[in-house]
């Protein structure tokens, strides 16, 4: 069936608010994991993840870090207007060149208090350390989900990523009910975190720390790593009956030649997505590959992957390595090293992997495109485990504990 056709009322499940993780353990690595594999389950904790893998398993980790996307302005009036940003304009290559703009940059943004809020500027300043400046934002137009923001700043040393580290805070996720605290800067980030841009954590990848990849490093598990920046959109609620009206958000994403390369040298072993933000980017490289080989003289602004493209392209004559490397041939007569493109794939039951091999994922809300994921992996066994999540005390969403997932044809 095509996921067009699916109701996003067969992906419901009751989910007590009781159950919902409002903060993380004290040690990440000690988050209860749930294994999957053969249709049996089995529980420890992600310190033991490795015994859990095969020996000489690749994780693809995405090394997004999030950034402080909430800011808030006082009017003269005393009333409050929240800002948050969600994605550079349209102008910008991309999130990296946007954030590293210095001076003033244009951003797409939600609004809170919106009608308060009429054509004046709003300033606030910022005191930080020894850094001090004034931090202006103006509305520029109104779109039907967003609003297009000016921002400007009196510091011209300091880029658009300083300036939210600055005047920010982190954005929570709306479930959590509760503002953000100081400890939230370091625990709602990866330790790995590297490149600005996101406005939500790739939550899987929470639960690692330095010891846990020194002992899976002993059993010769390698790590490599993708960057996708998650936008708002991953927390769109599914309102449509059916998937055929509902729009997937557009992410960005980075890959180095180097991780393509590690995946095809791994194609004889176990390939470990992290978190649902690593399986959307590389599983998505097979497409772009595919494009590539269909079209080789593609340009780079046309190479992306859209919603229904894994549904409605004709794939059946290409191998996983066949497309990769056809995307390997594409980067070296574009002469580019690191492939920067746009996915909106919708991974959802009907669809094959293509590159990855087993995912390692929190648990998602009811009716939600995360779960629909988890429910393409493993199909209706998704009741099975989350049933089993629920009866055993894990904790669920973003501060929660996660599963390792293996596809019923491992």
């Amino acid at each position: 069936m095509h996921p067009k056709r699916l109701l996003i009322r067969d992906f419901l499940y009751n989910l007590p608010e009781e159950r919902i993780a409002r903060y993380p353990l004290p040690e990440r690595d000690l988050s209860k994991l749930l294994v999957y594999k053969n249709g049996s389950i089995e529980q420890d904790n992600y310190y033991h993840l490795g015994k859990f893998l095969p020996t000489g398993s690749l994780l693809v980790f995405n090394n997004t870090k999030v950034v402080e996307a909430r800011l808030l302005f006082q009017k003269q009036t005393g009333s409050t207007i929240e800002i948050f940003c969600l994605e550079p304009a349209d102008e910008y290559a991309d999130i990296t060149t946007a954030m590293l703009q210095k001076g003033n940059v244009y951003w797409k943004c939600l609004v809170g208090g919106a009608k308060k809020w009429k054509e004046e500027t709003l300033t606030k300043t910022i005191h930080a350390g020894n850094v001090q400046f004034k931090l202006q934002v103006k509305k520029v137009e109104k779109f039907s989900d967003y609003f297009l923001i000016a921002f400007s700043w009196n510091n011209s040393a300091l880029s658009f990523a300083e300036v939210l580290h600055l005047a920010g805070a982190m954005p929570l996720p709306p479930y959590l009910n509760r503002s953000a605290e100081e400890s939230d800067k370091e625990r709602y980030q990866t330790i790995y975190a590297k490149h600005d841009g996101s406005v939500a954590a790739p939550t899987a990848g929470l639960h690692f720390t330095e010891r846990l990849f020194e002992k899976l490093a002993t059993q010769n598990i390698q790590k490599d790593f993708v960057t996708l920046h998650v936008g708002a959109g991953t927390f769109k609620p599914v309102k449509a009956e059916s998937m055929q009206e509902h729009e997937m958000h557009t992410e960005f994403i980075e890959v180095n030649r180097s991780l393509i390369e590690n995946i095809l040298a791994h194609a004889d072993s176990t390939v470990v997505a992290v978190g649902t933000t690593s399986l959307r980017t590389i599983e998505s490289l097979y497409w772009l590959g595919l494009k590539a080989k269909l079209d080789p003289g593609i340009a780079i602004e046309h190479l992306q992957v859209y919603q229904w493209d894994a549904y409605e392209l004709d794939w059946q004559n290409t191998t996983t390595n066949e497309a990769l490397n056809c995307l390997l041939q594409w980067m070296d007569k574009h002469g580019v090293t690191k492939l920067v493109s746009k996915t909106q794939v919708i991974i959802a039951p009907g669809y094959g992997l293509k590159v990855a091999h087993a995912l390692i994922t929190n648990f998602h809300q009811p009716q939600s495109t995360l779960l629909l994921l988890v429910a393409a992996i493993i199909g209706e066994d998704w009741k099975k485990v989350y049933d089993y999540a629920l009866q055993h005390d894990f904790r669920f969403l973003s501060y929660g504990d996660g599963c390792l997932l293996f596809p019923p044809a491992y």
